[in-house]
């Protein structure tokens, strides 16, 4: 039976009561009003967690981040944009935290991780960055945002994972709040009839467009699709990561948000080399020759791409061959064109770059008319430079990608490394699942770029934070997880 003590019946009866007076504020009095006092009892709750035990915030988290809508997509604000509950409660878990923990933030072996250390250089640079910014407001609350973000899913996943069935009840969680995002964009969608253009905006309030929405579908696919062949679970259980599984593919194909379909072809690629146990330090020579091969022949290259005209409209086949099509299609041309931009702003100012956040107010003088398109713009309206490598060019110089760089390739060390010391099947199924899924936004990054924004920080640094407990705390351990 379930205990309550006294302080706990108090809470349950100032929350009732303030919700009965906000309800009665809102027939009678003023809905302004009422809003503020039904705000009450959410705060009191948080305030009460916050004190006592801030993990059930963290899957609070989990549950709205894929429902949090922003305050401009609220008509509340024009300018300042946060999103709604998600971020004033990162805000709020990042101050209990440091209060709680002081200078122990992360448990230990996870401090010691040298993929920590570079994550910690990474920060310290963009702070350098932020001093010299051209745009000192933006870039700061740029930096203050990424703490929050990684905040609340690196290092206080990092705590709650060290029960690992925590961990599953993050996914399970996260892909609830997700699903019901899903149902309401297909229920949307269906309206228009699937059209390719209407899945730019169906996902509208929850999410900016169809790339942000498909690069999270990508993520989660592997593992619920790889849980639904594991023999081990249950039929029952089995049958239910399958729907779901389809679900996500379904959701994904119709999204139309083509990077993240490629991002889960190159996840498949990865998959069988694990599977055939290529080892990484392979898999990073055939990489580098693969990008000495790209340089050497570059403009053939482009000149063969040049010959697809075919253009993303007409349904999913032509949305398929567009993917390639660099000479018509608006929206490959344009991501070329914001990625010379940040390419031409980095030779201006190579070493500290323009300053975080600010290349999609400074990168409008660097368009040149021949490389411009229908979509593009002037006014820093439409979006960043879709590239999560070259942004931190522009805006860090260098050492920014370098950094960037360096933090992906100690991930997908980690994720190889990891899987092949797995020893038994359930380790192996959720490091092979959540690995797949990181690279699935290591890929998407070449093409967008959304580590800045809770919907995509959250689940990232989520699935690193799994990777890393195993690295540090699971190797060679065989006891079986709790589902």
């Amino acid at each position: 039976m379930l205990k309550i003590n006294r302080n706990q019946v108090y809470l349950i009866a100032v929350i009732i009561g303030i919700t009965l007076l906000g309800l009665f504020s809102y027939i009678f009095y003023s809905k302004n009003i009422a809003y503020c006092i039904l705000a009450l009892p959410v705060l009191a709750l948080v305030f009460y967690y916050l004190w006592t035990d801030y993990s059930v915030l963290f899957f609070v988290l989990c549950f709205t981040t894929p429902l949090a809508v922003g305050l401009k997509e609220l008509g509340l604000t024009q300018d300042l944009d946060l999103s709604i509950p998600t971020e004033p409660l990162m805000i709020a878990l990042l101050g209990a935290h440091l209060v709680n923990k002081g200078v122990n933030i992360l448990p230990f072996g996870f401090n010691q991780h040298k993929l920590i250390v570079f994550i910690a250089l990474q920060f310290v640079w963009m702070l350098l960055t932020v001093l010299s910014s051209t745009l000192w407001i933006v870039s700061i609350k740029q930096w203050i945002s990424r703490i929050w973000f990684f905040n609340a899913s690196f290092v206080l996943a990092s705590w709650v994972f060290q029960n690992p069935s925590h961990i599953f009840k993050t996914i399970h969680l996260y892909t609830f709040g997700l699903i019901l995002v899903i149902v309401y964009t297909l229920i949307t969608h269906a309206q228009y009839h699937f059209n390719d253009k209407a899945a730019d905006w169906v996902v509208s309030p929850f999410y900016n467009d169809h790339t942000a929405y498909g690069a999270v579908l990508a993520m989660f696919i592997p593992f619920f699709l790889i849980f639904s062949f594991q023999k081990k679970s249950n039929v029952y259980r089995r049958w239910v990561y399958a729907c779901i599984a389809l679900l996500l593919i379904c959701a994904l194909v119709l999204s139309y948000a083509r990077a993240g379909w490629l991002s889960l072809a190159i996840a498949a690629v990865v998959f069988i080399v694990l599977k055939i146990r290529i080892s990484f330090s392979w898999i990073l020579r055939m990489g580098l020759a693969a990008l000495v091969i790209f340089l050497l022949f570059q403009t053939e290259l482009y000149l063969i791409l040049s010959k697809n005209s075919t253009d993303a409209k007409g349904g999913l086949a032509n949305n398929i061959e567009s993917v390639s099509n660099i000479s018509t299609d608006a929206s490959n041309r344009e991501r070329i064109n914001r990625w010379n931009c940040a390419l031409r702003m980095w030779w201006e100012k190579p070493f500290l770059g323009w300053g975080p956040g600010t290349y999609m107010f400074q990168y409008a003088p660097f368009q040149r008319s021949d490389q411009l398109t229908i979509i593009s713009t002037n006014f820093g309206d439409n979006g960043n430079a879709h590239s999560e490598y070259l942004g931190p060019l522009a805006e860090q110089g260098w050492p920014g990608l370098f950094f960037m760089l360096i933090v992906f390739y100690l991930i997908l060390q980690m994720g190889f490394r990891v899987y092949y010391n797995s020893i038994n099947q359930e380790h192996q199924f959720l490091v092979l699942s959540i690995f797949l899924g990181v690279v699935t936004y290591m890929v998407h990054g070449f093409f967008n770029n959304f580590l800045d924004t809770d919907k995509l920080s959250f689940p990232f640094w989520t699935f690193v934070a799994i990777l890393m407990y195993y690295d540090c705390s699971f190797k060679g351990i065989t006891n079986k997880l709790i589902f």
